[in-house]
């Protein structure tokens, strides 16, 4: 934890040459440990290629006036002019318009959202974040939303950045937000002349496309390869991210975001899980210990780990994702970890027997399932789940999210705790279950 979130790896940035030290790093850690190479020709590390699409000018949202007796206009909002486009999921769209009111969610119950262009309204950002999830989940194609005045200070300044479109893995979209969705705040003067206007006004979005830009991310992958003839075919994955925000915006004079928290706490369990493995008896299952990187900015590493497992991808029986443990949770009991996703699936209620303390997530509204590497491989049907204790502490992807705020008897206890229920899920012969209609 002290090397991970020091100064000297600069915040692990995503995608950076400080994430690829902090995955090297890493690997020579689990070759210390015993544990097996995973990752491409023989080495611990896996290059994943991401490939992202570029625009050449402003993109332009557009909408249609009803004619009404009179000619219908064309009403054009320009990125950096009456909105900003927070979020880009394809380069043209069309949509009706559908408002969301998120002081009244139940009340839009049974509207239609799939395929449209939904303007969230209301004030309350946690209200407005829930109706996001709801627009979302009922396939919404782009939100609309009213630029806070936060917003509107940096209007300048954001405007003068072209927004990326979605970054893509193997010709697939990559990341946690994979899909066509697009996010748009919009100047509250410009929302204003949509006031008069019916549901069903159609939206039309286009961006003209520039040369795509190909990067890189670095995962550390290794296994311990399991010791019964029939079982060592089914593999368990422990999981976290070792990258974060690296250097940014100072704040009281600190630019380094050194992520002791986020998420070098959940790489430091899966390193000490590994630690504890390799020096007893080989399990029954194979046991593959990867650290993703990239995360940050939207799942790219494991994407692309899930393209390229080190065992075929139907053998994965259970990932379970570390995720901000380093502090403990002020809804839970001491040295207890909340497991996303929990109602889930039948994972966490079967550790918790065996003595994992591990217990529900309190927080629904904040869908913690869906914002960590878990998702991507739950969304291809593998039972993936996200261990944390992440209270909201004001500290989150700030350079204060340092080693001095770790509680260090916090985490050795919640660790202690999953050694031997991991243990005995990598020796069974129990596979986790969604529940009915729970996989996402």
């Amino acid at each position: 934890m002290e090397y991970l979130a020091s100064d000297e790896l600069r915040g692990r940035g995503s995608g950076t040459p400080d994430e690829l030290k902090a995955a090297t790093y890493v690997g020579e850690q689990l070759k210390k440990y015993g544990v097996e190479p995973a990752g491409d020709d023989g080495t611990y590390i896996q290059k994943a290629t991401i490939v992202q699409d570029r625009l050449k000018t402003p993109p332009v949202l557009h909408y249609m006036t009803p004619g009404d007796g009179i000619p219908a206009q064309t009403i054009n909002w320009t990125h950096g002019e009456e909105m900003l486009a927070l979020r880009l999921g394809a380069p043209e769209f069309r949509g009706p318009l559908r408002r969301l009111d998120s002081e009244h969610l139940d009340a839009a119950a049974g509207k239609p959202l799939a395929g449209a262009v939904v303007l969230l309204l209301g004030s309350d950002n946690r209200k407005i974040q829930a109706a996001s999830f709801k627009a979302i989940k009922e396939g919404a194609i782009a939100l609309l939303v009213t630029a806070g005045p936060d917003l509107q200070r940096h209007w300048e300044q954001r405007g003068k950045q072209l927004p990326a479109l979605p970054a893509s893995i193997a010709g697939r979209p990559a990341g946690l937000t994979a899909g066509k969705l697009s996010a748009f705040a919009v100047k509250p003067e410009a929302l204003a002349a949509l006031a008069g206007m019916p549901d069903g006004i159609m939206f039309y979005f286009e961006a003209a496309l520039g040369e795509p830009v190909t990067s890189y991310t670095w995962n550390t992958v290794g296994k311990l390869p399991g010791s019964d003839a029939a079982l060592s075919k089914q593999a368990i994955v422990l999981g976290a991210h070792l990258d974060h925000l690296g250097v940014g915006k100072p704040v009281n004079g600190d630019s380094i975001y050194n992520g002791a928290d986020d998420d070098a706490s959940g790489t430091v369990c899966v390193l000490e899980l590994a630690r504890a493995l390799a020096s007893g008896p080989r399990p029954r299952r194979t046991v593959i210990f990867a650290l993703f990187g990239s995360e940050e900015v939207g799942g790219y590493g494991s994407t692309w780990f899930e393209q390229h497992p080190p065992v075929p991808f139907p053998d994965l029986v259970a990932e379970l994702e570390f995720e901000m443990i380093g502090r403990p949770d002020p809804l839970y009991p001491s040295d207890f970890l909340w497991l996303s996703g929990w109602e889930r699936s039948n994972l966490g209620p079967t550790l918790a027997e065996h003595g994992a303390k591990l217990m529900p997530d309190k927080r629904p509204d904040q869908h913690f399932f869906e914002r960590s590497d878990n998702y991507v491989l739950a969304k291809e049907g593998i039972v993936a789940q996200t261990a944390s204790s992440f209270g909201l502490h004001a500290d989150y992807h700030q350079p204060s999210d340092d080693l001095a705020h770790i509680d260090f008897k916090h985490m050795t206890e919640a660790i202690g705790s999953l050694l031997a229920p991991i243990e005995w899920l990598a020796n069974s012969d129990f596979k986790p279950e969604w529940k009915a209609g729970e996989r996402p």
